[in-house]
């Protein structure tokens, strides 16, 4: 292979890493974190994919340290060797900032307040000094990296934490993901995924976006500054009122007006809104129903996302012969999520 040309697998990490260089807006943190007050009385938050002296999650959470009545607040970033994780990507070193709150009555957290570690090791959240941190938090909030989420996830739930993070919207549809969801150990937070998430980039990264990226699409721009946008949306293992809010069902089942999948047992509702209310069997739903379930409501029985079966996920029996997908008249459609009505 010539010098000048990169294998696809090198692509597809560089194009990874690049989306791992998202930083969440202060605006969206605000609006997620104001429905979750009452979980951060006398709790210790760890943002542990953060650089600390520009992660708008530490701005947040220390200028409203008392509001809040937290106990403590940890942050730590990536040693920046490379340019791809967690940080702004001008550190050499790793460090740690600990903040326990105003000392002398101004109510803002100043430089002489904050106490700053350097780490002896990188700060990747899979480090031993990180892992230590991680066991003395309650709550984990911060943006993970979209192409570690999988791993990142799996450590919370080893060490048993809590959890307010931003992931891909596609996450729904990884089996290790989606378990967690079926099982209620996870579901979506407050704000729908509708909404259209802006995260501030690199500069180069932002020349990059206008570059390669249709404005609208991979980016745009806000007060003449490029913002990328993602597929994302919020994840919480902590309980919220739109958790118990009700769909609400307004059309009556009529066959002529829902298909039948050709594979599995049940009716293909392409829109949310469209669940009749009076449908007691097996209905495949799109994976946007997850921001509106309420597990009092519906009961999730599994997810149709690939060509391949699994039993465990899908969760009904599959009656064809290769295509697991669902299929409608031989054609295959998005991801399905399989759900009852537990009410009739």
């Amino acid at each position: 292979m010539s010098n000048n040309k990169v294998p696809n697998k090198s692509l597809h990490k560089a194009k990874k890493s690049k989306m791992d260089e998202f930083y969440t807006q202060l605006s969206d943190i605000e609006k997620e974190l104001k429905h979750y007050k009452n979980h951060f009385k006398d709790k210790v938050v760890y943002c542990n994919c953060d650089d600390p002296r520009v992660s708008n999650f530490f701005h947040y959470f220390s200028y409203n340290f008392e509001k809040l009545g937290l106990k403590r607040l940890i942050t730590t970033c990536y040693k920046n060797q490379n340019s791809d994780l967690f940080s702004q990507n001008d550190s050499e070193q790793a460090i740690m900032l600990e903040y326990n709150g105003d000392k002398n009555g101004n109510n803002i957290p100043d430089v002489d307040e904050i106490g700053v570690v350097e780490l002896k090791g990188d700060g990747d959240f899979r480090s031993k000094e990180s892992i230590e941190l991680l066991k003395q938090a309650d709550i984990v909030v911060t943006n993970p990296p979209f192409s570690l989420f999988r791993e990142y996830l799996t450590q919370l739930m080893e060490y048993k934490k809590h959890f307010v993070l931003i992931g891909n919207k596609n996450a729904i549809t990884y089996k290790e993901i989606f378990r967690l969801i079926k099982e209620n150990n996870m579901w979506v937070g407050n704000t729908p995924m509708s909404t259209d998430m802006l995260f501030d980039v690199p500069e180069d990264f932002a020349k990059e976006l206008v570059t390669t990226k249709k404005q609208g699409s991979g980016y745009k721009i806000v007060d003449g500054v490029v913002k990328g946008r993602a597929q994302a949306v919020w994840f919480t293992n902590m309980d919220i009122a739109k958790r118990h809010e009700d769909l609400i069902l307004f059309k009556s089942y009529k066959p002529e007006e829902y298909s039948t999948y050709d594979n599995y047992d049940a009716i293909n509702v392409d829109k949310t809104k469209e669940i009749p209310f009076d449908y007691k069997d097996v209905m495949g739903v799109p994976i946007t129903f997850i921001d509106k379930y309420n597990p009092e409501q519906f009961d999730i029985l599994g997810m149709s996302a690939s060509a391949g079966y699994d039993e465990e996920i899908v969760g009904i029996p599959f009656l064809g012969d290769k295509d697991a997908r669902p299929l409608i008249n031989g054609k295959n459609i998005y991801a399905r999520v399989f759900i009852k009505n537990k009410r009739l």
